[in-house]
């Protein structure tokens, strides 16, 4: 009677999940010393697809575990645990300068992750795996409702976390690429805040001579409508901006038409990609630092400056993008921008910053009644 041979298996923990939790991947019931290609596929709502894919080697038991082994060759190399998640690329062939964002947040990304026999780089479509698992990431946690947001000229979409309240709130600002990004609020809700994507981009652009100038009451307002939520602490508001979200912050923090941080009262969280290719993101913080200094309110400033990453430092496990399509808003013309960043720098960056960034809300928002600001510069 012959032996009984089990089949490979692949099991991710969570298999549901949100997009900044860890998960687990692990193989078993493989021949020891085996050598494995793991390969994880995702289609976009723009139905492109994505992938990253990491070589590794069963141990004595026929067991890969991705939290602890080691990829030897691949999209990435190390131990990384979330490996095949942040270095996914678009698959060959695909349309040039694409970027994953999340557009439904009400959606999960799902992730396909296969296992196959040997050190593969290609061919995956056409090679049968030996194991394969689902995985869903979320932006919005369970009972984290969505409301869309059109009062006073304001236009926006509020998240609200589960719960009676009331809880701090995050007015969440992207830069100039415009529309109304919802994601990173969809995610702040999910960790207990009530988190306001604004829409700011054709209030910005200035009046009909053409001058670049922001509209303070525009923002103003924006703020006093989340303020003012009745689920909302008003005393317990944070302002947070990406590129240029990152000046509207300052220049709300401030309450001037020119950034004098000097008058800056709120505690502050700088972030900043020492690669950044497309703002001078080093000096502005140098400055900043220089200025708060100079008025007495450096003890109010954190910086966080991160040497390999890039310009768009988003939540973890993101995919990094060194250059990318943009679309100006203003003159609807199509070009590749130049953002930085070396992808498993960028990657390490995009996970610290954002376990600071939750640390420093809590810290300022739940822990004291006061206003802060984050910038991402």
């Amino acid at each position: 009677m012959g032996a009984f041979v089990a089949s490979p298996t692949l099991t991710v923990q969570p298999s549901r999940g949100l997009v900044d939790e860890k998960f687990q991947v692990v193989v078993k019931n493989l021949p020891p010393r085996q050598e494995v290609t793991l390969h994880s596929l995702h289609q976009s709502e723009r139905s492109d697809f994505w992938e990253a894919f990491g070589h590794y080697v069963s141990d004595g038991k026929g067991t890969v575990k991705v939290a602890e082994d080691a990829s030897a060759g691949g999209s990435y190399q190390g131990t990384e645990p979330m490996g095949l998640l942040w270095s996914m690329k678009p698959v060959p062939g695909s349309r040039t300068g694409l970027r994953l964002r999340k557009k439904d947040v009400r959606t999960p990304m799902v992730v396909q992750i296969s296992v196959y026999r040997g050190h593969i780089s290609h061919g995956f479509r056409e090679t049968p795996a030996l194991a394969c698992a689902v995985a869903e990431r979320w932006y919005m946690a369970p009972g984290v409702r969505r409301v869309d947001i059109e009062e006073k000229g304001v236009r926006g979409t509020l998240f609200l976390p589960p719960g009676p309240g009331p809880f701090p709130g995050v007015l969440d600002m992207w830069g100039g690429g415009g529309g109304l990004v919802e994601y990173r609020s969809a995610l702040l809700a999910s960790h207990g805040y009530v988190s306001m994507a604004l829409e700011y981009m054709t209030h910005i652009m200035g009046n009909s001579s053409g001058n670049n100038q922001l509209d303070h009451q525009y923002f103003n307002t924006a703020f006093s409508i989340l303020r003012d939520h009745p689920q909302v602490c008003s005393d317990r508001v944070a302002i947070l901006g990406l590129s240029l979200g990152s000046t509207v912050a300052l220049t709300m923090a401030v309450y001037s038409s020119l950034i004098k941080v000097g008058k800056i009262r709120c505690p502050l969280l700088l972030i900043v990609g020492e690669d950044d290719q497309n703002w001078p993101v080093s000096e502005s913080a140098e400055d900043i630092e220089k200025m708060m200094m100079e008025a007495g309110n450096s003890h109010l400033l954190t910086t966080l400056s991160y040497p390999g990453a890039g310009h768009l430092i988003e939540p973890p496990y993101t995919p990094h993008f060194r250059s990318s399509n943009f679309v100006s808003i203003k003159t609807k013309e199509k070009v590749v921008v130049l953002w930085g960043g070396e992808t498993k720098a960028h990657s390490h960056a995009q996970e610290h910053s954002w376990q600071r960034t939750l640390a420093f809300l809590e810290q300022h928002l739940y822990s004291s009644g006061a206003k802060s600001v984050h910038s991402n510069l």
